[in-house]
């Protein structure tokens, strides 16, 4: 077996990337959701002001898994944090420690950027993925729910006017 390596992602690797991700959305059920392309993927990864950040796990030349992150900010912390979007192994790479390695880089860039905190997502019915990290000292938080708006419910909200101003005195 190859030794693992971890490096940011380049512009040449959009389309393994894409495929990955593609992976992750197939294993969440949520192929359907999927619409990325790899203009997507260099448009707003590999700009000039990217929007969020990829490294990439490689067993040899293979590339084994990814994660993608970004900063955030916590204002009762006065910090900046580092989010995780998406962690993924692919199938054949899986239960030989490379996410378990990802995760680790992440948290020595958190620390060494400064970051208050280091969070990410999990799908409720993801039990392995919750003991896994759970088992690296990880808090599930039982009372925060993800909110979000997209599609037309997105450009309905956007679209309703804001608080209306009052005459001036």
């Amino acid at each position: 077996m190859s030794k693992l390596h971890i490096a940011p992602a380049t512009r040449d690797q959009a389309s393994t990337l894409l495929d990955m991700i593609r992976g992750l959305a197939q294993f969440e059920r949520l192929s359907q959701l999927c619409i990325a392309t790899e203009d997507d993927l260099l448009r707003e990864l590999f700009s000039a002001k990217p929007a969020a950040e990829v490294i990439l796990a490689w067993e040899g030349d293979q590339a084994a898994g990814f994660a993608l992150f970004f900063h955030n900010f916590s204002t009762f912390l006065g910090r900046r944090g580092l989010y995780l979007e998406d962690l993924f192994i692919r199938p054949a790479f899986r239960r030989r420690g490379y996410g378990r390695a990802l995760l680790v880089y992440l948290a020595r860039l958190a620390v060494e950027r400064g970051c208050g905190r280091f969070e990410w997502a999990v799908l409720d019915w993801n039990a392995e993925a919750i003991g896994f990290y759970r088992a690296l000292g990880a808090t599930v938080l039982p009372d925060w729910r993800i909110t979000r708006v997209t599609g037309s419910a997105l450009a309905a909200l956007a679209a309703q006017t804001m608080l209306q101003q009052g005459p001036s005195e």
